[in-house]
């Protein structure tokens, strides 16, 4: 913080993050250390290029005020990031209850015998912040970075979902096969015990016709028992 006898200013360095196309701010702060009220104002090499609010104020008996310094947009970043911009705050002795719109150019004027407090503020650039690398599960304090690691990762991380993806496809072919197959056998299944009830039908009639003709049992009677025995092996091994 400034050493002057009227206000204490803090920071006595205006850093800007700098971007290009980008309008920056940075915030300044004037304590006065005095009982009495004191009046500032503050100039700048390169009004264009800068904008204060309050660039003219006053300062109450052991207060404090903000000063927004901000920078226009700019479209080419300097050499060496390196900045020549100055900003020179002055500061005098005011009456008691003087307002900011009492205060006028000649309050500052030396030749006119006024003491007039001055402190110049340089400007630097810096670069602006970045944002946090994102912390690996599981890591530890002291362990080492493990950033080179990252495409490695990724890498096996692809390949392992696409082997996965890979067997859950086959997996399905084999399930769709599988359900192929199942709806073949009911539906030869089906079939077999449609025609099994068929010739148990017709066996029951050629027994009902054989008994009312008095006779033994036909050679076609005996076929078709043996072909119901097959049948009904058949089922059973399904």
């Amino acid at each position: 913080m400034s050493t002057g006898e009227l206000l204490g200013i803090e920071p006595l360095e205006l850093k800007f993050p700098f971007e290009l196309r980008k309008q920056i701010s940075c915030a300044l702060q004037l304590l006065n250390k005095t009982d009495n009220y004191v009046a500032f104002k503050v100039k700048t090499t390169n009004p264009k290029k800068y904008c204060v609010r309050p660039n003219t104020g006053v300062v109450l008996p052991r207060s404090t005020c903000d000063v927004a310094v901000t920078m226009q947009a700019q479209k080419e970043a300097p050499p060496d990031m390196q900045c020549r911009d100055k900003f020179l705050l002055q500061s005098v002795k005011a009456n008691d209850g003087v307002t900011a719109k009492d205060i006028t150019a000649e309050m500052f004027n030396k030749e006119a015998g006024h003491v007039v407090e001055e402190c110049k503020l340089r400007v630097v650039y810096v670069s602006p912040p970045q944002p946090p690398s994102p912390v690996r599960e599981g890591s530890e304090e002291g362990s080492p970075p493990r950033g080179s690691d990252n495409g490695h990762a990724n890498a096996a991380e692809f390949a392992a979902a696409a082997r996965a993806f890979s067997e859950g496809l086959e997996a399905q072919d084999k399930s769709n096969e599988a359900r192929a197959l199942i709806s073949k056998l009911t539906a030869e299944k089906n079939s077999a015990i449609q025609q099994n009830n068929k010739l148990r039908q017709e066996l029951e009639l050629l027994k009902r016709a054989s008994s009312k003709s008095g006779g033994g049992v036909s050679f076609m009677v005996v076929i078709l028992i043996g072909l119901l025995g097959i049948i009904m092996g058949y089922i059973m091994k399904k």
